[in-house]
């Protein structure tokens, strides 16, 4: 469904958009899932509406088939990219795991400025971004997904992310399509 309207008080969340993420093979270029973030980071931040920027710094304790980093990243992997910021007045939340409402203190973030429906943005489409846009959902947020403004490692995922995941959560739309809403 496309978005129809921003509550009065949306925030902008640009999931890890960092430097040791968007160095990753992706299935859309990472560079126009930056571009277009930081486009939307611009636009809120002119309406003064909240941008939160989160990145990861570590995973979640527990067994998995799936593949563990080994050694030490870089010491800038966990750093935002610097064409989002963090400019003054971001929020930036640290997480440990997929979502970025479980261990941190996001809720209460958007709580305290009386946000009512987030907008969301990054890498990976069907990890990070979709626990976040579920977990918003769970917590009473009006979900919007740019769609032009995340990907994923493996396509089809990405894709089943969009069609299937997200228009159940909420509503879906472009960069350009948001930026009009705005106003």
């Amino acid at each position: 469904m496309t978005a129809t309207t921003l509550d009065a008080k949306t925030a902008l969340v640009v999931v890890d958009l960092q430097k040791g993420i968007v160095g990753l093979p992706t299935a859309h270029p990472a560079a126009d899932i930056v571009a277009n973030s930081a486009t939307l980071a611009d636009a809120f931040r002119a309406k003064g509406l909240p941008v939160v920027l989160v990145r990861v710094t570590g995973g979640a304790p527990g067994r998995t088939e799936g593949p563990r980093r080994s050694g030490q990243p870089a010491a800038d992997w966990a750093e935002i990219v610097p064409e989002l910021g963090p400019r003054e007045g971001d929020v930036v939340v640290t997480k440990q795991q997929w979502g970025a409402f479980y261990g941190t203190d996001l809720d209460l973030q958007l709580r305290r400025r009386g946000v009512t429906q987030v907008v969301v943005t990054g890498v990976a489409t069907s990890i990070g971004v979709e626990s976040t846009a579920r977990a918003a959902h769970e917590h009473g947020y009006h979900v919007t997904v740019v769609t032009d403004a995340v990907t994923d490692m493996d396509g089809g995922s990405h894709t089943n992310s969009i069609e299937k995941i997200f228009p159940r959560l909420g509503e879906t739309d472009t960069t350009e399509a948001i930026v009009k809403l705005l106003g």
